[in-house]
């Protein structure tokens, strides 16, 4: 596991005066990828191509926005001083609850507004949301960011990591937690999970799918996110700690209510259910 590539070049390629950054490329990949799997699913399940389509043309853009609100509204010290510097998004921080906050959002709006079920929507792309989490991750790794505390060369060496890695986390001479790499191993491994168990009869009703993603995710990323250097601060844990503590609990709680409480909820591979323009 000795393959290297040096420090890698947040560059990608360049157009003209334009510079496109692995970040954008690898986050743009990933998007893609996601969305081509949420439009398979959406055949089995009666879901049109276009809503899908529709949807993510609105929920691209804003969760960019509410990204980056959620990163400056918890570093406003910073941001007061120079109110230019919330544009600049290009030297960045984002932050992904932001963007799935801001996605979710506009997922309940936009389901309202069309009549559609927003339970099954969020059943049929949330294992494709994680996997592109997951793959999202390595344009952080590529930036040398959302990494955790300095460590011995000797450390990273006895994780097995490739070279490539190994040198990609020595920042300035120092090496450093790859947490970026624990995150997407946590992520991926949630798509994996995810996608063979939710074809399996009457083990998810509608919506349980989405809510074991919410749980899944933000269980890893309280402990991953207690082993990062770069992130928000909110007293004595970190703001998407406090986060996941709560979307973890609210996940459960509501899993179990809605078993106990609407015994009658459809299966999410009921057969008799027509996607239609319900909205459960």
């Amino acid at each position: 596991m000795n393959f290297s590539l040096g420090v890698i070049d947040p560059i990608a390629f360049s157009l003209g005066g334009l510079q496109v950054h692995w970040y954008g490329v690898i986050i743009g990949c990933a998007v893609l990828l996601a969305l081509y799997l949420a439009v398979s699913e959406g055949k089995k399940r009666q879901v049109p191509a276009d809503d899908f389509y529709d949807y993510i043309l609105w929920a691209l853009p804003i969760a960019l926005i509410s990204a980056r609100a959620y990163y400056v509204i918890f570093q406003w010290q910073y941001y007061q001083n120079d109110l230019s510097e919330i544009y600049r998004i290009w030297d960045g921080g984002i932050a992904i609850y932001g963007g799935l906050l801001g996605a979710l959002l506009v997922l309940v709006i936009f389901c309202r507004k069309k009549q559609l079920s927003a339970w099954l929507f969020l059943d049929i792309i949330s294992p494709t949301v994680i996997l592109a989490q997951g793959i999202g991750r390595w344009g952080n790794f590529i930036n040398q960011e959302a990494h955790g505390e300095a460590v011995s060369h000797a450390f990273l060496t006895s994780l097995h990591l490739p070279g490539f890695i190994i040198d990609q986390m020595n920042i300035n001479g120092i090496y450093y937690q790859p947490t970026f790499l624990y995150e997407s191993v946590w992520d991926i491994l949630g798509f994996v999970i995810l996608m063979l168990l939710r074809h399996r009869k009457h083990l998810f009703k509608r919506g349980e799918i989405f809510l074991t993603y919410v749980a899944w995710y933000s269980f890893g990323r309280f402990f991953i996110e207690g082993m990062r250097t770069d992130s928000l601060m909110l007293g004595a844990l970190r703001v998407s700690q406090w986060l996941s503590v709560i979307l973890f609990i609210g996940a459960i709680i509501l899993i179990a209510y809605r078993r106990y409480y609407r015994p009658n909820e459809p299966w999410y591979l009921a057969g008799n259910v027509k996607y239609g323009r319900e909205l459960k």
